[in-house]
């Protein structure tokens, strides 16, 4: 499981570019949002590294 700290994320809208996103990265992916936490839980074999780049292009830089 990977797991991102999102702390730009603030509303629905960018709850369903998130999940969005994580989707065009991998079709197959399981993807899990918690909004007041700021976070995003996927279940994918795909690297990382591939959603952290795919996120930070729509804005929703992980931290550290």
């Amino acid at each position: 499981m990977i797991e991102l700290k999102l702390p730009t994320m603030t509303c629905e809208h960018c709850v369903r570019t998130v999940s969005h996103t994580v989707q065009q990265v991998d079709a197959a992916a399981t993807v899990a949002v918690d909004l007041p936490g700021k976070t995003v839980r996927i279940e994918s074999q795909h690297p990382r590294q591939e959603f952290v780049a795919a996120l930070a292009e729509e804005g929703y830089v992980a931290a550290a």
